[in-house]
């Protein structure tokens, strides 16, 4: 795969997964407005463990797929990846069916185990049950679906994952909706029900996206056998050791893919004791939603780049490396880690900048005091969730999968044994330094890794950050110039409309200054690889 070939399918999975992101913060609005405080603890209760299993599905299983595919395609071994493809599908019909059971008959041990809060909302274990269970039959489809998309992406094909992945979320948003609203005040129903249709909807996301897969296989097969047919080699692997393959690579990727989950797994243990303890009991569940909810919706938009850049490079680097192609594999790790540096950065900085603007623009406005500050210090961690991602993956192609392993327990080992310390030191912010600590180290472990096996050099990223760094300090200037000016007559302190307006000419102004000195530069031609048609057209002067 070329480097404009891995840019393009970073920016087709990245776009993919930014427009899933952002219709799932936005729906949270209308949903919030039909089911209220209650239903949205809800159905918090019953996405708490499914999380877990989702990230089990959709992220150790389509990596792993395209992993091997990947790897044989590159020995001209095509009927092996397709060999793999039919194996791990009837692999993942039975994990999905033991994956949804386990689920569906655990629903009320795992109701009374997160039910310690929930007396004063009118919650009961019999609700949360139902919610849970509606949710579970979402897993009977999911882990198909990711082999489907493992298998393209092996194939260098990331069109079918991003269409799929917009179609899911689409179809399962105004299902969602849909059904809450007929529920509540068609059929004046409870809020149990529409929140556990609601949760229901996953399925019905997971099965429309199921369809599309299946167009694009439908399309593309009679390509891929005519591959199969002119191959020359293949090897004789057994379907035991096959399966051995696929779970030796999938297990490294579930646990990099859980490692947010881990963390706010975490914070769900530790944080109100601690919050309590230190006698701001009284404002723990604003906080904690501002951080693990409604701020983690807000920063982990700039991490879908990451997100797609692991996707698209895994298969080009696991290539490239399997073809002994050191100084491809150098230059292809050099080009992800610098995509992320130009454009998560700046992301994650102009969020921190504009919290108190964006979460009361979004949300709402109330508490903003305690909520703004929150979102202004996790915001910047969205880089290391980022950097995280990508060299989890660069070391997952350059088969060092067990080691990313050991980079993320050893950050999460540090969350667990600092979180209520810091708590104690520094309120609620101290959870979010916990997290910057453990992904912070986890990414220093992974980045020493890489170095060592292939003797990396981080010589051209320095000098791009440098670069990078000044220009951010051109946009950090612009946004204050642009506040203080608007400042005079918009009131976005104490308005949301104010808020949203000074969001917009904010995020505008700094971002369309910061493109500029990055067009201008050639710093985004360097780094991508070509000229971007769009900034050509804008910046044309």
């Amino acid at each position: 795969m070329s480097n404009s070939n891995i840019v393009r399918g970073a920016m087709l999975l990245t776009a993919a997964s930014f427009l899933s992101k952002f219709l799932g913060m936005i729906y949270v609005i209308p949903f919030h407005g039909l089911v209220g405080e209650t239903g949205g603890t809800l159905y918090n209760f019953a996405y708490t463990p499914y999380t877990i299993f989702i990230s089990l599905s959709t992220v150790g299983i389509p990596l792993a797929v395209s992993k091997f595919v990947s790897k044989y395609n590159s020995l001209g071994d095509y009927k092996t990846g397709m060999q793999m493809f039919r194996t791990g599908m009837k692999v993942m019909a039975v994990t999905g069916i033991l994956a949804f059971l386990i689920l569906f008959f655990s629903a009320e041990t795992l109701a009374n185990l997160q039910l310690s809060d929930a007396s004063d909302s009118g919650i009961t274990a019999s609700d949360v049950a139902y919610v849970i269970r509606m949710v579970s039959f979402a897993l009977l489809i999911i882990p198909i679906m990711s082999i489907f998309r493992g298998f393209f992406q092996g194939h260098e094909s990331m069109g079918p994952t991003a269409v799929s992945q917009v179609i899911e979320q689409i179809v399962r948003i105004i299902f969602l909706l849909g059904a809450s609203f007929l529920v509540i005040h068609v059929f004046d129903g409870s809020i149990t029900t529409a929140v556990g249709l609601s949760t229901f909807a996953a399925f019905i996301g997971a099965m429309a996206a199921l369809a599309i897969l299946w167009g694009f296989w439908n399309k593309r097969k009679k390509h891929i056998h005519k591959r199969i047919q002119e191959q020359r080699y293949t090897n004789h692997i057994s379907q035991k050791d096959m399966v051995s393959e696929l779970f030796r690579y999938a297990g490294p990727f579930v646990l990099v893919g859980l490692a947010i989950p881990f963390y706010q797994l975490t914070d769900q243990f530790t944080f109100e004791r601690a919050m309590v303890t230190i006698g701001q009991g009284n404002i723990w569940d604003i906080a904690y939603s501002a951080i693990n909810l409604y701020g983690h919706k807000l920063v982990i938009i700039p991490v879908t780049l990451a997100t797609g850049l692991s996707l698209a490079i895994i298969p080009a680097i696991t290539n490239s490396f399997t073809q002994k192609n050191m100084a491809m594999v150098n230059q292809q790790i050099n080009q992800a880690i610098q995509i992320i540096l130009v454009l998560v950065i700046p992301a994650a900085i102009g969020l921190s900048m504009l919290s108190n603007e964006a979460y009361a623009s979004l949300y709402n406005i109330n508490n903003i005091d305690i909520t703004g500050p929150l979102l202004k210090a996790y915001a910047p961690v969205a880089i290391l969730f980022a950097l995280y991602s990508v060299t989890g993956a660069i070391l997952q192609g350059i088969n060092q999968q067990r080691f990313a392993v050991i980079s993320l327990f050893t950050g999460l080992l540090i969350k667990i044994l600092l979180n209520i310390q810091l708590i104690y030191l520094f309120g609620a912010t101290g959870a979010i330094i916990g997290t910057a600590l453990a992904v912070g180290t986890s990414v220093l472990i992974n980045l020493w890794r890489i170095k060592s096996v292939i003797q990396f050099s981080f010589k051209d990223i320095y000098k791009r950050t440098l670069l990078i760094g000044i220009f951010i300090m051109i946009m950090a200037v612009t946004i204050w110039l642009l506040k203080t000016f608007f400042g005079l007559f918009i009131p976005y302190d104490s308005t949301r409309w104010g808020s949203l307006v000074m969001l917009i000419i904010s995020v505008l102004g700094g971002g369309l200054v910061y493109l500029w000195f990055a067009y201008k530069s050639t710093l985004l031609e360097r780094i991508l690889g070509d000229r971007v048609r769009i900034l050509d057209k804008i910046f044309r002067w």
